[in-house]
């Protein structure tokens, strides 16, 4: 039987051969003692009896890697004992694969072993079956490293439960180690998540033996030759490299304890992946590598840190570039220590690392160093019971491990938060994609983060195979399938947050987007309507909609639709436009005289044409002139003189093509006791506003200046405002459009 656990693996001889349990290097005097001492006994205790629990169950069992099942447990243990894990961590783990051959498994070990051991397995499990889906899912290579991305993210989700991150971490590297054991082939893209995931999280979290052998296996099965190279370049020094550093470790043990600093030195590995890395990085080639041969000095103090640096650098010559004081600054993982590269007396390059043994637990184990994976009543793991300082320092611990795991976070997404990982889940398409989403995200915020369209047409969904309510919150790890209607439209409810159908705000905005469009569809096909029917009165059902809407200023004939239909643009524009002889005088057509204003006069009491008397005048509609504008005079045919201003662009038109009917004409004394006055055209650019038309308005009454008309337009929240008024004497117009300059949101005033 086969199980969905890809990452697994049979047992391989431990790291580092350590006691398990609560006393090791690095733990606290304060978590010793006779009482930690019976605690100890109850998980050993706890651990034989999960480890009788499992073995019948999973022995003969074949995991879909091909590891054997059991074996592949007593794998992950032993790498978990070796960085320093509890008796309980180790009995969790047979406790999570035997959970594949249970019915019930939640329930069956909650029962026998405790709640704590329930969730963890729950959890586990769980994460597996995602890693392997995301790895199994149907997607192109471009999208790899985003579903990579999505994995890490998942498994920091998951890490609520830490213990579920360590369990991980080992179960990864035994079945690297099986495949590189078996000689078989590991599949690319479960070397590829444990180079680009696993290893940087067992980095950030300092747990260097499995981060370096994670690298290692890694790269032997991405880049083989590479790999090959680069053992076979160490192979054929071996010999005399492990001499000299054999002959460095007496000579430099032999200086210390003259000097009297007690300090153990030892040969330190150089790992295959970290060689190449520095080669491909510094573009060096393998003579280059400084440390291929390297020693590693551990003291009891720092200050016996820095007198054996002082010893090195006397008795040595050092390479200034090469030394970095991690005591000092220590790496975001909390790896401390003094690294320099000398030159022995050949000649021949030297790294030496010296660091006290706290520190040496540290890089070597990691958070394990210092947190013993127990639970202090129900606020830990396992089931002891415990008080007083060691409660405080696995709170402590927890707390430190939880900030690595946000710095790890930090490290890809480049963020500054500090937030936690409460706030996403992940589930999965029918295909094994990996969605991610808000917590508390619905069915609907999924079918809108696939693609807006399924979420407009989402009418039902099913999560892992039943059929849900579409407001039903979502958790990771779920599968979901939307049920889509072939056409129509989302629901006005799942706007309404009493109702949690949308927890995603960009799911919220592409639904608002749908009714703001189809509210101006529908105003767009009533201002269509308007505009048609004022084409079929006006005799011009002919004209095309596009070119009336170019004339008017309008990108488009919709664009024009919208504003009519809001009631933002007055009709009587486009009869303007359709009535030209009403604006613009043309020279061979008769002028339309709008009948005079008694307040308006013609002849003597407003405009005099020189040299002849009583001729019927009458004011420009196109430039409106008024006192004491310059004007000039036009004569059309049967119609009198047109006054215009004399900068009016249609005036300079005509008279250039017609210069014989261009007369002079000046502005009349008022013959009444009352002032006469003339119709205006003020324009103005305002930032549309609620309330904008009412204030100008009040401007111009507070002015004492008569409105007669008003157009207005709105495009893209700029109004375009044109009043209509009457004044005796333009001059004093311009006092009053300073007044409207100075109205909020105005940024324009002036005559047209």
């Amino acid at each position: 039987m086969k199980t969905s656990h890809q990452d697994a693996a049979p047992q391989a001889a431990p790291i580092v051969q350590l006691a398990g349990g609560l006393d090791q290097p690095g733990r606290s005097a304060s978590m010793r003692g006779p009482g930690m001492a019976e605690a100890l006994a109850q998980e050993m205790a706890r651990l034989e009896r999960a480890r009788a629990f499992a073995e019948p169950l999973l022995a003969g069992q074949r995991l879909d890697t091909g590891e054997d099942a059991l074996d592949h447990a007593a794998g992950v243990a032993s790498i978990l004992r070796a960085i320093g894990a509890s008796p309980s961590l180790l009995a969790a783990v047979y406790l999570v694969y035997v959970g594949e051959y249970l019915n019930k498994p939640e329930d069956v070990i909650g029962k026998a072993f405790g709640a704590s051991y329930a969730s963890l397995v729950a959890a586990t499990r769980k994460l597996v079956q995602i890693q392997r889906n995301a790895r199994d899912a149907l997607v192109d290579e471009d999208m790899r490293a985003e579903q990579t991305e999505r994995v890490r993210k998942m498994l920091l989700a998951f890490s609520r439960d830490l213990r579920v991150v360590l369990v991980r971490l080992a179960s990864r590297l035994q079945t690297l180690r099986y495949y590189a054991q078996s000689k078989r082939d590991c599949p690319l893209v479960l070397a590829r998540e444990s180079l680009h995931v696993f290893a940087p999280l067992a980095n950030r979290l300092g747990i260097w033996q499995i981060k370096w052998e994670l690298e290692d296996l890694s790269f032997r099965f991405l880049e083989p030759e590479q790999y090959k190279a680069i053992a076979r370049m160490l192979d054929e020094k071996r010999i005399e490299r492990e001499q000299v550093v054999e002959q460095a470790r007496q000579r430099l043990s032999a200086q210390l304890r003259e000097q009297g600093i007690p300090a153990l030195v030892q040969g330190r590995p150089k790992h295959l992946y970290s060689i190449w890395k520095k080669m491909r990085g510094k573009q060096l080639d393998f003579s280059g590598v400084f440390d291929l041969r390297a020693l590693r000095v551990i003291v009891p103090t720092v200050p016996d840190c820095y007198a054996a640096l002082g010893l090195v650098h006397e008795r040595y010559r050092p390479l200034p570039e090469e030394f970095d004081d991690y005591i000092a600054k220590p790496k975001p993982n909390g790896y401390q220590s003094l690294h320099t590269v000398v030159y022995d007396e050949q000649g021949r390059s030297l790294e030496i690392q010296i660091r006290t043994q706290a520190m040496h637990e540290h890089a070597e184990h990691g958070v394990a160093a210092h947190w013993a994976y127990k639970e202090a009543g129900t606020k830990g793991y396992a089931g002891v019971s415990a008080a007083g300082d060691f409660e405080a320092q696995v709170a402590e611990a927890r707390k430190a491990v939880l900030r690595q795991l946000l710095a790890w976070e930090r490290d890809f997404s480049g963020e500054a938060s500090t937030t936690g990982f409460d706030d996403r889940i992940y589930v999965f398409t029918p295909q094994a994609a990996i969605v991610e989403l808000p917590a508390g995200a619905t069915p609907v915020d999924f079918a809108y983060t696939l693609h807006t369209d399924l979420g407009h047409r989402c009418r039902g969904a099913r999560v892992d195979g039943a059929m849900v309510p579409l407001n039903t919150a979502l958790h990771s790890g779920q599968t979901v399938e939307v049920v889509a209607a072939k056409e129509g439209g989302p629901s006005m409810d799942w706007l309404n947050p009493e109702l949690g159908y949308l927890r995603s705000s960009r799911a919220k905005a592409k639904v608002r987007a749908w009714f703001n469009a189809l509210a101006q569809q529908q105003t767009i096909a009533r201002g269509r309507e308007l505009v048609e029917k004022l084409l079929q009165r006006e005799g011009r059902t002919a004209m095309k909609l596009e070119d009336l809407a170019s004339q008017l200023g309008f990108k488009s004939a919709d664009a024009l639709f919208d504003v009519v239909g809001k009631d933002e643009y007055s009709l009587r524009n486009i009869e303007q436009l359709l009535r030209p002889a009403d604006t613009v005088p043309q020279p061979d057509d008769q002028i339309a005289l709008r009948k005079p204003r008694s307040e308006a006069p013609t002849g003597k009491g407003g405009v005099l044409v020189v040299g002849v008397e009583s001729l019927l005048t009458t004011l420009a509609r196109c430039c409106k002139p008024a006192p004491p504008d310059a004007i000039g005079g036009y004569v059309t045919k049967g119609k009198g003189v047109a006054v215009h201003r004399a900068d009016c662009s249609s005036f300079r038109q005509i008279a250039g093509r017609h210069p014989e009917r261009v007369i002079s004409v000046a502005w009349g004394q008022p013959s009444g006791e009352k002032a006469p006055v003339y119709p205006v055209d003020v324009a103005v650019e305002a930032l549309d506003r609620q309330g904008l038309l009412r204030d100008i308005s009040e401007v111009f009454a507070k002015e004492k200046t008569n409105v007669i008309g008003v157009n207005t337009q709105t495009v893209r929240g700029t109004a375009w405002m044109t009043f209509t008024v009457e004044v005796s004497d333009s001059a004093r117009l311009s006092q009053v459009l300073a007044a409207v300059a100075q109205v909020p949101g105005v940024r324009a005033a002036r005559r047209r």
